[in-house]
């Protein structure tokens, strides 16, 4: 037997509709947020990654699906190929502020866990063209308020200023010379870090790690008053809107192009991977592919992850519509006038079903009850020759009999 590929999920209808549930829930937020969509390719030359992304993050080092002789790359994150787009099709011509949202899917070569796949679906949402503090604001605000409109409530935001690339590079400098005591009992991914991405030394979940760097120099303490101001500003605009957070000085984010603020809203219901929502400033990443020097905010939310959540928070779907009608048929003839009034009926939008394996009377009741069809009619060879039949609706076994070709004017409602 053929299975699927490792890290990848088949949604059975159940799954599909209640995916389709949360999509639709999240346009409709963007919408009042008046975010607008933006789709891009499966896939983008392998550089647009290695650029935006950087060389030495793990996505990039390790993770990345290429083909054809590494030229291109199925899509590890989505705010390179949107900001690819931005610039391709100067959409900064139409506006000065673009607003984008998406819902697409991503490809990731990492070990499997839970609500995290190989293939696996974000949501995310970008401001591109302000650097003002409240485009930060309305972000975090937009990514709080979607969580909560799912009803969860165990939410924690914790958040950071990273810092401009001058203010960083004074802060490594002194970074690495702290760590170079502690080469020997970092853990094996941290002192690779030390030479490749130290920052990340900071957000590692190692026991030992996280001991190191509690007296290791402090990011925020090299900002500058510009980002410093910036931050405060952000805070302030977060308690005007009753939004709690906690600062997280080590809080960093894992793609080069971050800047200034870094944000995550994490669930207690995740266990240690528990962060359902990540984003943050990416003031030079316009520039780095190419563009003008263009401000830029975002985030992303993995929509395996918002399931357990949701799971967890014992959120309740919606049922999917049952049918309104059930045609039940005995005969040949039956059979064909069930056809066209089925066709008939679904050009109206009512929602109808019709026996497709030839079963008894019976047989097709009961599929009839388990679908939990509103009404039902009968028609064999009796209703065909009075050419009339009785639509039963089955809440209460009441019924009215009509002329068959009158079945497709009946108010079903």
């Amino acid at each position: 037997m053929i299975t699927k590929p490792k890290g990848t999920l088949d949604f059975l209808p159940e799954d599909a509709f209640k995916r389709l549930h949360v999509e639709e829930k999240l346009r409709k937020i963007a919408a009042v947020f008046n975010y607008r969509e933006i789709r891009t390719p499966a896939f983008e030359k392998t550089e647009l990654f290695r650029r935006g992304i950087g060389e030495e993050t793990d996505i990039v080092s390790k993770e990345m699906y290429s083909f054809n002789d590494n030229e291109f790359t199925l899509k590890p994150e989505m705010t390179a190929p949107v900001i690819r787009s931005y610039i391709e099709n100067s959409l900064y011509n139409i506006s000065p502020v673009q607003k984008l949202y998406y819902i697409s899917n991503m490809y990731r070569h990492e070990r499997p866990q839970a609500g995290r796949y190989r293939e696996f679906s974000q949501f995310g949402a970008e401001i591109i063209g302000s650097g003002e503090y409240t485009a930060d604001i309305e972000l975090i605000a937009l990514g709080m308020f979607f969580l909560k409109e799912f009803g969860i409530k165990n939410l924690k935001i914790k958040i950071n200023n990273i810092g401009n690339l001058t203010e960083r590079s004074a802060f490594l400098k002194d970074l690495k010379l702290y760590l170079n005591d502690y080469t020997q009992k970092l853990s094996s991914e941290s002192a690779r870090r030390l030479f490749t991405n130290p920052l990340r030394i900071l957000d590692s979940k190692d026991q030992k790690d996280i001991e190191i760097v509690k007296n290791a120099p402090v990011l925020y303490d090299y900002l500058g008053e510009e980002n410093k101001n910036h931050f405060q500003n952000v805070l302030g605009g977060l308690k005007s809107l009753d939004i709690d957070y906690e600062i997280d000085h080590n809080l960093v984010r894992g793609l080069d192009y971050y800047t200034s603020t870094t944000f995550e809203i994490l669930s207690e219901n995740l266990g240690a991977q528990n962060a359902v929502l990540g984003g943050g400033r990416y003031d030079m990443l316009v520039q780095q592919l190419g563009g003008k020097p263009t401000p830029a905010i975002g985030f992303a939310c993995g929509l395996e992850r918002l399931t357990l959540v949701l799971q967890a928070n014992n959120y309740i779907f919606p049922e999917p519509k049952s049918p309104d009608l059930y045609l039940i048929t005995s005969g040949e003839k039956a059979k064909n006038k069930a056809l066209v009034l089925a066709y008939n009926l679904r050009m109206k939008n009512v929602y109808c079903e019709l026996d497709l394996l030839g079963r008894s009377i019976k047989s097709q009741m009961k599929e009839a009850n388990k679908l939990n069809a509103r009404y039902v009619v009968v028609i064999g060879e009796d209703e065909l020759s009075k050419n009339s039949a009785k639509i039963k609706k089955m809440a209460d076994g009441s019924e009215v009999e009509t002329a068959l070709n009158d079945i497709v004017n009946y108010n079903f409602n």
